[in-house]
């Protein structure tokens, strides 16, 4: 018998033990009269096990059962007219997201981190000069990326858990003279929210593009990336939307747009190109041409997370985040935990930040909440790791149940995890 026939007659008789050893057997002793020196991996011929958890971390998120579905479609080819109507159905829910009439808005077939890079390398240009809001790991991301660009790069900083005033920025703006400030909306990883009114009207007055990261906060606070003069806005997938990893909605103002038909130098990375992107989302007016396989069953994934988005409606949504967030914060103060951000107003509704209870090990709390009660919740992340533990509530999560079972989850963790020595 062949040695593929042999392996995939042991696949379907996963459930007999017996024949399954017998079959694997004959597999190895094919193997060793082939010309074939590596064998087939054990782990491979073991069916797929995934286990049921509920994801409350600061992404990704659990994806819904219509969700599922959409990305188990049949796979059509990236060119194919229903593919392009998936895709124009994609740029019309990204603008209402973004709350944006720009022609040029897309989604980037790639992580979040991902359309971070494709803001970044399509607007700067090698001696251009950068200003980087950073208070968590996200400012520091864009800022080491902007200097691999050959930037000029200036940071604003403030510690994790604290937001930027219109006075910081424009402090930095005119000590500078950026072409491009960068901002977190929703910091994750210290879960914080950024103000972003008349933040767009002051760069625009000292001639600057304001590029803002909305990954952590899409759907789940109001942005309006119009009316707030945003330049350049994106997003991911994985978390309000509930969409798996791999495809990020962005956006590109006017004066962005001009500013890149400006440049002197390409673009450094030709799969991130805009013009070339642009051109293959159909937002400049010529016929589509080829520019890469896209990943088509995560566009139809994204495709209905942005559906379930528009039928719920932002400002429903917006509100259930809200009230899911005021719900959780309550009940974490009622434990005796302390939030991370003080103001509430400043507070992340997608992702709730609480400070390391004393005399605990955040790893055994997390390890406990995911042993014995299947939830995810995450502890810090770059300059907040050690000093806190995040709670995701984001899209289908986002719900009063979810908040009732994290909490006893915690409770039954504080009670149960020994206490460091330190």
């Amino acid at each position: 018998m062949h040695c593929a026939a042999v392996l995939g007659a042991a696949r379907a008789a996963s459930t007999a033990p017996l024949l399954w050893a017998r079959l694997l057997g004959m597999a190895r002793r094919a193997m060793a009269t082939s010309l074939l020196r590596v064998p087939p991996p054990q782990g491979l011929l073991r069916p797929l096990a995934v286990p049921e958890r509920l994801l409350l971390g600061p992404g990704p998120s659990n994806v819904p059962p219509r969700i599922l579905a959409a990305g188990s479609q049949q796979l059509l080819g990236h060119m194919h007219p229903e593919v392009l109507q998936v895709m124009d159905e994609i740029k019309a829910g990204i603008q209402y997201a973004f709350q944006t009439q720009n022609r040029l808005t897309l989604a980037i077939s790639g992580t979040g981190h991902c359309a971070m890079e494709a803001a970044l390398l399509n607007l700067l240009e090698h001696g251009d000069t950068a200003l980087v809001a950073v208070n968590g790991i996200w400012g520091q991301r864009a800022a080491e990326i902007a200097r691999r660009l050959g930037a000029n790069v200036h940071e604003l900083l403030k510690p994790p858990g604290e937001y930027f005033a219109l006075w910081d920025i424009e402090e930095g703006l005119a000590q500078y003279k950026p072409s491009v400030l960068f901002i977190t909306h929703g910091e994750s990883s210290t879960g914080v929210l950024q103000p972003l009114e008349g933040l767009g009207e002051l760069c625009h007055r000292h001639g600057c593009l304001l590029l803002v990261d909305a990954v952590a906060s899409l759907g789940g606070a109001p942005i309006f990336m119009d009316q707030q003069e945003i330049d350049v806005l994106y997003s991911g997938s994985q978390k309000v939307l509930n969409a798996p990893p791999g495809s990020a909605p962005i956006s590109f103002s006017e004066r962005a747009r001009e500013k890149m038909l400006r440049r002197k130098t390409k673009p450094t990375s030709f799969y991130l190109d805009m013009g070339w992107l642009a051109n293959y989302w159909g937002c400049d007016g010529e016929p589509r041409r080829y520019h890469h396989t896209a990943p088509i069953n995560s566009f139809f994934s994204l495709r209905e997370g942005l559906a379930m988005l528009a039928e719920l409606g932002l400002e429903s949504s917006w509100e259930r985040h809200r009230a899911n967030c005021t719900q959780l914060c309550q009940g974490l103060r009622n434990l005796g935990l302390e939030l991370f951000v003080k103001e509430e107003k400043a507070r992340l509704p997608t992702i709730t930040t609480l400070r390391v209870p004393e005399g605990y090990d955040w790893k055994e709390i997390t390890s406990f909440l995911m042993d014995k009660h299947a939830i995810e919740i995450a502890g810090g992340l770059g300059p907040s790791v050690g000093k806190v533990l995040r709670i995701g509530l984001m899209g289908c999560n986002s719900t009063s149940g979810n908040v009732d079972r994290v909490l006893r989850a915690l409770q039954d963790a504080l009670g149960c995890c020994r206490r460091s020595r330190l």
